[in-house]
């Protein structure tokens, strides 16, 4: 399966001229953690997170309205491709400590952003798929064997 179908849809972008309200009324309505600055040609150049509001902008004293996004961005991505396995990415998420990954195409547009929620949900779900067929099985099966 490939790391696009775990992203949540559409993906959650602003244009690098956006402010800060304008990104995180994107994340309000699109419930989501995190949003991806894209240029002109869709490809990420940061990434604004729920942290980077706390941390960097919440207690400043300034205006969301006011504040361009791109000064409280996270400009050094780490990026997932359509290769990125499940796996590899969320081992570069702990590594790296971060909660979303921005995926692109090769010519490097965003395609979408995977949330660390997005791979957990999908662990549960295949956990929880295996656990019923287990349980079918299992009750299937009629005492004294075949």
């Amino acid at each position: 399966m490939s790391i696009l179908h775990l992203c949540d849809q559409p993906v959650a972008s602003v244009a690098l001229g956006a402010t800060c309200a304008e990104a995180i009324q994107v994340m309000l309505d699109r419930r989501v953690g995190a949003v991806c600055m894209v240029d002109g040609d869709g490809k990420p150049a940061g990434i604004f997170t729920e942290r980077d509001v706390l941390r960097k902008l919440a207690l400043s004293g300034l205006d969301p309205k006011q504040v361009m996004v791109r000064e409280y961005m996270t400009a050094n991505l780490d990026m997932a491709t359509m290769k990125t396995t499940p796996g590899e990415a969320f081992a570069a998420m702990i590594n790296t400590h971060y909660r979303h990954l921005p995926v692109v195409n090769d010519d490097g547009v965003l395609l979408g952003i995977l949330s660390i929620r997005n791979l957990l949900q999908a662990k549960i779900d295949d956990l929880t798929q295996q656990l019923d067929s287990i349980e079918t099985a299992m009750s299937n099966d009629a005492p004294g064997g075949d």
